[in-house]
């Protein structure tokens, strides 16, 4: 797949979240089905926060189909569970925003209280071999 496709005499260019998927972006993989793709969030609230997203691109979450939904949210079940499993946390929080990349996505972030999840706080700067090391963890636990 090309990083961009022509519609109407229109180019619209694929998402970063589609980059990714296609191998155009490097990401920090957990795991991926024929439908979903699961990786770390590069500018982490916590680490071990992981997108989840579904390989068609849509815009809106609530645009997916039903079946796409429920096997997406299916699908971030079991990344968070590993989450929870390698990164010490009392929850994995859940989070769909939906602004940042107009890409559908889910974001998994490890919790100790409520204000982990606010996405105003500064992000974690993390190298990329704590990346990699976090990755590994979670990849484990699956």
């Amino acid at each position: 797949m090309k990083s961009s496709k022509f519609h109407d005499n229109f180019i619209i260019m694929a998402t970063i979240f589609s980059r990714i998927i296609q191998g155009e972006i490097p990401s920090y993989k957990i795991a991926e089905n024929k439908d979903f793709y699961a990786f770390l969030d590069i500018n982490p609230l916590a680490e071990g926060h992981t997108l989840v997203i579904p390989k068609v691109e849509t815009d809106y979450i609530f645009d997916l189909g039903d079946d796409a939904l429920a096997g997406m949210m299916v699908f971030a079940k079991k990344i968070a569970r590993a989450i929870d499993k390698s990164i010490p946390c009392k929850r994995v929080g859940v989070a769909v925003i939906g602004l940042e990349v107009p890409h559908a996505h889910i974001h998994l972030i490890p919790i100790n209280s409520i204000h982990d999840t606010e996405f105003s706080r500064p992000k974690l700067k993390l190298t990329p071999e704590r990346f990699n090391q976090i990755a590994d963890q979670i990849k484990s636990a699956l």
